[in-house]
């Protein structure tokens, strides 16, 4: 079975940093993780810098060297950005190029002119779903919230029966499904099946986005009833161009390195062979790297020339992509350095030997830590990595199967209950023009739901499988 950075992490260090006790321990845990939670949200100081910072704060408090703390902490960020930059590279490109080409317009539209009624809000979580399959969240509500309010403004729908399906949609998928940075960071930590880990994430997706998106907006558009926002209504950049790739074209490519990645595992479950040839040709093209490669060079010709793109519109595009995500790389990068920091400093290795004696399980602890996070930082990227690096020891034990359920337990907890400390709190309330209370009463709610029902069926699919 091959694993994503494998490598890299098999050089982690077996002897701690540090000799501290549990108790002192838990004190260092609680102190960097304050550290953290104070820069962030009563400071405002970046996330990188503060998950820099906490890190070496940890180390401190656990009485390592300093020395120590900083190699762990540069150990951490390199193996960490080795294993997912690229990918997180490479989505940023699939999804600058379907934004720029008209080709998620084109999805948009496609599936609007044949929804209509109370198919609206299951048409709009769906348009949301696919799209934010290659897309970052906060890309993913640019360019669908113009959309939303277009939709209900012209067919005089409630913004919030709209909206909530919508908003679901990115967000689990920004939360469970990879090539997102949390899920892959977490996969990378735990040293997950990324394959597996996709097919069980798309399992507890599906349920998740029904409840928390069509079935929910009909409570929400009760609670809260506000009208739409025209100063919020752009003109979609697509309606600048000439023309448009096709819907069949530009959602193959879209799907496509899903579609590589699940194949890989089911080769994977089914040939159960490494000498076989067919499952080492999907070895190779289900890795997330070939891919998500694959996805991008399909799409600078079914999206990107499709659209009438020359070399150096393409070659504009594929550079303006990058710049927006050094912010994300050096988060995540960081989170990396703060969760080998963890490792070292025997932190993982506590939490392995005190839960020995919890009845608690492993998932319910890992969905615990990253909602404790999530509640602190306002994250979801940090909870996720924080939360990864104190509970990949649990995994060690794990099938693989259990070992992709403790990345989605993860990646359910870092949802939960997003409020005034979360940026993504702030463009929702600002995009729809609600005020604090009515954003709590939609999106916190919204977000809590996806948390508790994805974290509950994450369990019942541990008893089952």
């Amino acid at each position: 079975m091959t694993r994503l950075n494998v490598e890299l992490l098999a050089a982690d260090p077996v002897e701690p940093i540090t000799s501290a006790g549990h108790a002192q321990l838990g004190i260092a845990v609680l102190a960097g993780i304050a550290v953290i939670v104070v820069l962030i949200t009563r400071f405002k100081v970046h996330a990188f810098l503060a998950l820099t910072i906490g890190s070496l704060a940890l180390g401190a408090f656990a009485g390592a060297p300093l020395d120590k703390a900083i190699a762990s902490f540069t150990t951490g960020l390199g193996t960490t950005v080795a294993g997912v930059g690229v990918l997180i590279a490479l989505g940023a490109i699939l999804g600058k190029l379907l934004a720029d080409s008209g080709g998620a317009d084109q999805i948009v539209d496609t599936i609007l002119a044949k929804a209509g009624g109370r198919a609206m809000p299951w048409a709009m979580v769906l348009i949301a779903s696919v799209i934010g399959l290659p897309l970052f969240f906060e890309v993913g509500i640019v360019l669908l919230i113009p959309v939303v309010l277009m939709v209900a403004k012209r067919g005089d729908y409630s913004l919030m029966r709209i909206g909530v399906p919508a908003l679901a949609g990115l967000s689990v998928m920004h939360g469970l499904i990879p090539p997102h940075p949390g899920p892959l960071v977490a996969i990378d930590a735990v040293q997950a099946n990324l394959g597996v880990t996709l097919a069980l994430g798309l399992v507890v997706a599906i349920p998740t986005v029904i409840i928390a998106g069509p079935l929910f907006s009909k409570y929400a558009a009760r609670w809260v009833d506000v009208p739409v926002p025209e100063r919020m209504i752009p003109v979609r950049a697509s309606e600048e161009l000439e023309k448009r790739p096709g819907f069949g074209a530009t959602i193959t490519t879209v799907l496509l390195p899903v579609v590589l990645m699940l194949a890989k595992a089911l080769v994977d479950i089914v040939v159960d062979d490494p000498e076989n040839m067919v499952q080492r040709v999907f070895d190779v093209a289900g890795s997330p790297l070939i891919a998500l490669l694959a996805a991008v060079i399909v799409g600078m010709f079914t999206l990107g020339r499709a659209a009438g793109f020359t070399k150096e519109r393409l070659g504009s595009t594929v550079e303006k992509s990058l710049a927006p995500i050094a912010g994300i790389l050096l988060i995540v990068g960081a989170g990396g350095g703060f969760k080998q920091t963890l490792i070292d400093s025997g932190v993982g290795q506590m939490i392995l030997e005190i839960s020995e004696d919890w009845s608690i399980p492993a998932l319910v602890l890992a969905w615990l830590i990253a909602v404790a996070i999530r509640l602190a930082t306002g994250s979801a990227t940090v909870a996720t990595i924080s939360a990864a690096g104190l509970v990949a020891p649990l995994a060690a034990d794990m099938s693989t199967t259990h070992t992709a359920l403790l990345v989605l337990a993860i990646g359910a907890g870092s949802l939960f209950f997003s409020h005034v400390n979360d940026a993504g709190f702030w463009m929702v309330k600002e995009y729809f023009g609600m005020s604090v209370g009515q954003t709590i009463k939609t999106w916190s709610v919204m977000e809590t739901i996806i948390s508790v029902v994805a974290g509950a069926i994450v369990l019942l699919l541990s008893l089952i499988i």
